[in-house]
Formats: structure tokens, C-alpha cells, sequence
């Protein structure tokens, strides 16, 4: 959704996030406020359109892909510095992907682990070469895998670039207050600084959303991002705000612990619980919980429900429809922890983040789950430090979530291959592995359909991630800001917006 209306120049915009951000470095960042920031000061190769297309960005053209599916070329600007003053060209865009693929601890290793070699064969031209054909390499380019870095900021602070953050944007970086402000100004060295009118983004960590909404109507914030059904309702009769909104790609569930010993990219142990070791345990789980009732209760129906990694609008693979997705089934459930042989009630953990909505989700699913048989304790926590919990392994159950991507693969690989960059759950199964392997190299869309089919059902049977339900992107503005965009990838784009003329 885009506003149309043209913004006079200057002033200083303040966006109140749902949480605060993680590293402000992309070859590590995780959370969908991160990429809000990051949309605002780090551009990518590739962007996605209102429409969900791929269109290029710091690139100058789609990448031609060889015959053989193995070498990518990808044009680049010729026109863009970086906010410390360098010059982007091919050689900054191959340090940055070798990077992003290599780097310690990186959350884009298993997007870019395909990559076999990167090369610029001119001073704007830049050759990757695959290990094998890889379908979505396109769509990966188009998120945080392809956001240049300053070479010279990489080459001065190493794994400290989340402090000093240097990229190609129509904002830089200025300063960062924990759990406070992150504040950027415009950049007058942007290629496109022209269309650009706000001096000054500030974006502040709210996680309460009464209070950003609070703060919209009091105008000390102007955009209020992730906002919440209840605050949405209250929002459609305030005519000093408006509401832009766009149907996710992503999904929200509960992972569960099934092999986190060691941490994210570590080979799978046992975890000794019953809900842990024991795929009945996990299943009896999920038939206590009913979705329908989840989105009605928590969510005034205004989300819904899932069951599958993929989205039932994705172009590329359609996913399970929530009207597909299994209903409760309390006996069933009963039925499988006696067959499981365990001592009831089982408890166990379930870590969420310290917001009212998910609080009210905890509370919600523990009921729930009482009646089956579960005893279901709660430990909020704020969000960045739950994500360093789970990464670690930490926990038994947590609220996890993911914004979602253009292509299915960006909704899985990262999450379900054994050892995945993003596997906090320590899943590790050779058939899944083999299914999301598939699926990055059949270029034939109904193939493709097929296979996320069949790896949807065998995710599915693990357990290991409960698909619960599927958010809107809701974002409530001020009605005199102008040119702002919310698109399907639930990010604030503020570029061109700012105070109406």
C-alpha cells in the first residue's frame, strides 16, 4: 500500500518499532525491525515491488542466469557511494556476499551456501558462480544476502560494523541508544537523494502497543509499525490517523527444542524432556490447540490461521489454506501421551516475547493445552534477548516467527536444513534436507509446487515448529505524513515520505 501524496522537504520522522533491533549488521541480523532500519540505510541488489515483483536496486538489470543455471551476472550502479564516502562498484559487492556466506556466526550462510565462487569480471559486472542450479538466488539478493557494505567499514571494524554501519541508502547512521532510539540522517551523497525529504528518521523500540499507539495520538511517534488488531480497531476511528496494511508472507508458531545443545549450526543432540525426545508428545501438543479460536481470541479474527511454512498467496508454491489447516482434537491428544507412556501433566517451558499480544498468546495456548494434559509455564522476555536464548538453545518451547519472503525457500532452508543458519530448533532429518535441496534447484514451477507440498507435510510430522497463524502487516501513520510505503514484505519504507505539503 502506497500513499500517493507528495511530501514537503524537511523535518525529522519518529517510527515507533514493535521491539528493538539486533545487530544493525546484515551479514548477522535476524529480526523484521532490523530490516525496517535496514530498509531505510542498507539497499540491496534487488527490491520487491506494491506488486511482489523482483526489481533491482543497487543492480542495474535482472541477473541473466547461464543455460545451465550455475553462473549469475549481475549489473551494478555506477552511480552510488556509500555513506562513508566510497565508491560502490563490483569489488564491494563481492567482499559483501563473501561475507555474508562466511562470516562467523552469519544468518545468511545457509541463503548464500550454494554460492561456489564470486568474481568481479569488470569494474561494475559481477559473476557468481553456484555449486548448482539454485532457484531462488534472485529473491535471496533481494533481502539481506544482497545488502552492500562499505568494504572500508568492513576492513576498520570487523564484527563491530554493527556499530558503526556503513551502506548505500537514502539515510546514514548516526547513533544508536539501547533499547531507546536509533537515529539515522539523510545521506546527500545517495544517488537519489533528490527524492528524499526527511532530514532525520528516528526509530524507537515501543513493544507495548498501547503505548505507540498512545504516542501516535499524542504525535510524539508519526508511524507506529507492527501494530496490533486491538489497536487497529481503536485506529479506524480516529480520523488524525490512518492504516495501511498488506497480507504477510510469513508465519507465527511455536518452536520447540528437539535438538538445541550446542547452538545454531551445531550438529543435533538429544534433549532429554518428553517433549523433546518424543514426537507424540509434540503432536499431542498441537491437537490441544485450536487456530480458529487463537486468531478469534488473541487477534479478533483480523489474522489467519496456518499450518505450513508457505503462504497460500505465494505465486512461486502455494501453501495449505487456513481453512485446510486441523482443527483441535483434545482426545486425540490424551490418547497420545498415554500411548507415549509419559507422567501427566508434562511441562515445560514456553518463552515469548514481553509484549500484551504475546502474553495474551501464552496465556491463551496454556489453557489450552492444560486441558489435554500439559502444564505450560510462561517466560516473557524482551525480544532480542529471547533470540539470543533460543539461538543458544536455551529454552523448550518459543514463540517463534518469521516475515517471510517472496520465494518458499526463504521461508524454510534457513529454519529446517540440519544445521541450518537459523535452525534453533536442532531439527535434523535427511529427508528434509534432501525436499529443500530439491526445491532450490527445479526451475519448473508446478515441480516446485509439488515438492513444498510434500516437505509441508513432512515438517508437519516433526512438530519441531507448530504453524500457528499468519499476521497482517498493519502500520498506523499519522494523517499528515506523505509517500510512505508498506509493501507485502511487512517493511516501512520511508524514502519518500514525510510531512505533507
Amino acid at each position: 500500500m502506497a500513499d500517493a501524496r507528495e511530501a514537503r522537504d524537511g523535518g525529522t520522522l519518529t517510527v515507533a518499532l514493535a521491539s528493538d533491533p539486533d545487530k544493525l549488521d546484515p551479514s548477522l541480523a535476524q529480526t523484521l525491525v532490523g530490516r525496517t532500519v535496514f530498509a531505510s540505510m542498507c539497499e540491496k541488489l534487488y527490491d520487491s515491488d506494491e506488486d511482489g515483483q523482483l526489481v533491482p536496486q543497487l543492480a542495474t538489470e535482472l541477473p541473466e542466469i547461464s543455460n545451465d543455471g550455475r553462473t549469475v551476472t549481475i549489473p551494478v550502479r555506477e552511480d552510488a557511494t556509500f555513506s562513508d564516502g566510497t565508491k560502490l562498484d563490483a569489488d564491494a559487492v563481492v567482499t559483501s556476499l563473501k561475507r555474508h556466506r562466511d562470516i562467523a556466526g552469519s544468518a545468511r550462510a545457509t541463503e548464500l551456501g550454494p554460492v561456489d565462487s564470486v568474481e568481479a569480471t569488470g569494474p561494475y559486472t559481477v559473476e557468481i558462480t553456484l555449486k548448482q542450479p539454485y532457484t531462488p538466488l534472485p529473491t535471496v539478493l533481494a533481502d539481506r544476502a544482497g545488502m552492500v557494505l562499505s568494504p572500508k567499514a568492513i576492513a576498520k571494524y570487523g564484527k563491530n560494523f554493527t556499530n558503526h554501519p556503513s551502506c548505500v541508502g537514502p539515510f546514514k547512521y548516526k547513533e544508536r541508544v539501547g533499547g531507546d532510539r536509533i537515529v539515522l540522517v539523510k545521506d546527500d551523497r545517495y544517488y537519489d537523494a533528490d527524492a528524499v525529504h526527511l532530514d532525520r528518521v528516528i526509530y524507537k523500540p515501543i513493544p507495548d502497543g498501547n503505548v505507540r499507539l498512545a504516542n501516535l495520538r499524542s504525535g510524539d511517534v508519526q508511524i507506529g509499525d507492527q501494530m496490533t488488531p486491538v489497536e487497529v480497531s481503536s485506529v479506524l476511528t480516529d480520523p488524525k490517523l490512518k492504516l495501511f496494511n498488506s497480507p504477510s508472507m510469513g508465519y507465527q508458531g511455536i518452536g520447540i527444542n528437539v535438538g538445541n545443545t550446542k547452538g545454531l549450526g551445531e550438529k543435533p543432540g538429544r534433549i532429554d524432556t518428553p517433549l523433546g525426545s518424543d514426537v507424540r508428545v509434540r503432536e499431542a501438543f498441537e491437537k490441544s490447540l485450536d487456530r480458529k479460536l487463537i486468531n478469534k481470541i488473541v487477534f479478533q479474527g483480523m489474522y489467519e490461521p496456518a499450518c505450513g511454512p508457505v503462504s497460500p498467496q505465494s505465486a512461486i508454491a502455494p501453501g495449505v489454506r487456513p481453512s485446510e489447516c486441523p482443527g483441535r482434537d483434545v482426545a486425540g491428544a490424551r490418547k497420545l501421551l498415554k500411548e507415549a507412556g509419559v507422567k501427566t501433566p508434562v511441562r515445560f517451558e514456553y518463552t515469548i516475547n514481553n509484549t500484551p499480544e504475546d502474553i495474551r498468546l501464552g496465556q491463551v495456548v496454556q489453557s489450552m493445552a492444560k486441558d489435554a494434559g500439559f502444564q505450560v509455564s510462561l517466560r516473557p522476555m524482551e525480544y532480542a534477548s529471547m533470540l539470543e536464548e533460543t539461538d543458544s538453545g536455551r529454552y523448550d518451547a518459543f514463540r517463534s516467527g518469521w516475515s517471510g519472503r517472496l520465494d518458499p525457500d526463504g521461508n524454510i532452508a534457513s529454519f529446517l536444513t540440519t544445521r541450518g543458519a537459523m535452525n534453533a530448533y536442532g531439527l535434523g532429518d535427511a529427508k528434509i534436507d534432501e525436499l529443500i535441496a530439491r526445491g532450490r534447484t527445479e526451475g519448473d514451477q508446478g515441480e516446485r509446487a509439488e515438492i513444498y507440498r510434500e516437505l509441508t507435510e513432512k515438517v508437519n510430522a516433526e512438530h519441531a515448529l507448530v504453524y500457528l497463524y499468519r499476521q497482517k502487516n498493519y502500520v498506523v501513520a499519522g494523517k499528515d505524513i506523505a509517500g510512505l510505503r508498506v509493501y507485502g514484505d511487512g517493511l516501512v519504507r520511508v524514502k519518500s515520505a514525510g510531512y505533507a505539503r
